[in-house]
């Protein structure tokens, strides 16, 4: 039987999900009805045709791209946040980032996370193209992190494998550093550890200077 009532939010909830967990190609509106036990006018009444409510998902992905908060007790624990927070956000909805890029809508989807980092680097001392240069290369770190990492995750299994690789021999005479070149990386800290280390150097010392272009106002 048809549910006899249904939200917008409730269709776009389940079509979230369904892109989600199968990507955008997947998405049919018989597949969607079927999914919320209703009609499929029932789905068109609500959103209109498929291609609006691709449009509806990626409105949506782009909103909630824009809930990031700071936090920690100071900027640089903050810049740290926002970084972390946007590399969560953005491995939860690959597919729907997708969609947002296809559409041109990148640069208005990072927009507040910019934001909230011009912020930051503002309260830490920095203005001007200095500070620009930092808001870029945290979000640069973040997005490059994410490609690569992404990009490990679906290449094939690898033989011979990192932990065949490494030994003292080949790690320059350091078999603890082999040791743990041959262990699995851990994403999460590696990425914690990386952005951290690049906001103290930016909020530490000078932006070097690019030949012909300024680099402080």
């Amino acid at each position: 039987m048809a549910r006899s009532s249904l939200t917008r939010e409730e269709v776009l909830d389940t079509a979230t999900v369904l892109v989600k967990r199968h990507g955008p190609q997947a998405l049919t509106m018989r597949g969607l009805a079927a999914e919320l036990g209703t009609a499929v006018t029932s789905i068109y009444w609500h959103v209109g045709n498929r291609e609006s409510l691709l449009d509806a998902l990626v409105e949506r992905t782009v909103r909630e791209m824009g809930t990031l908060r700071p936090a920690g007790r100071t900027p640089a624990a903050r810049i740290v946040s926002v970084a972390r927070g946007l590399r969560r956000e953005l491995r939860a909805r690959p597919h729907l980032i997708a969609m947002v890029h296809e559409r041109g809508l990148t640069e208005r989807m990072f927009l507040p996370a910019q934001r909230a980092l011009v912020h930051e680097v503002h309260a830490a001392g920095l203005r001007g193209a200095r500070a620009a240069a930092a808001v870029r290369a945290v979000q640069f770190q973040t997005v490059g992190f994410l490609l690569v990492e992404r990009n490990r995750e679906r290449s094939p299994v690898q033989s011979p494998g990192e932990g065949d690789l490494w030994a003292a021999s080949t790690a320059d005479g350091d078999p603890a550093l082999a040791r743990a070149l041959a262990r699995p990386a851990d994403p999460d800290r590696l990425f914690a550890d990386s952005v951290r280390a690049l906001v103290e150097g930016l909020l530490a010392g000078p932006v070097p200077r690019t030949p012909g272009r300024e680099t402080a106002e």
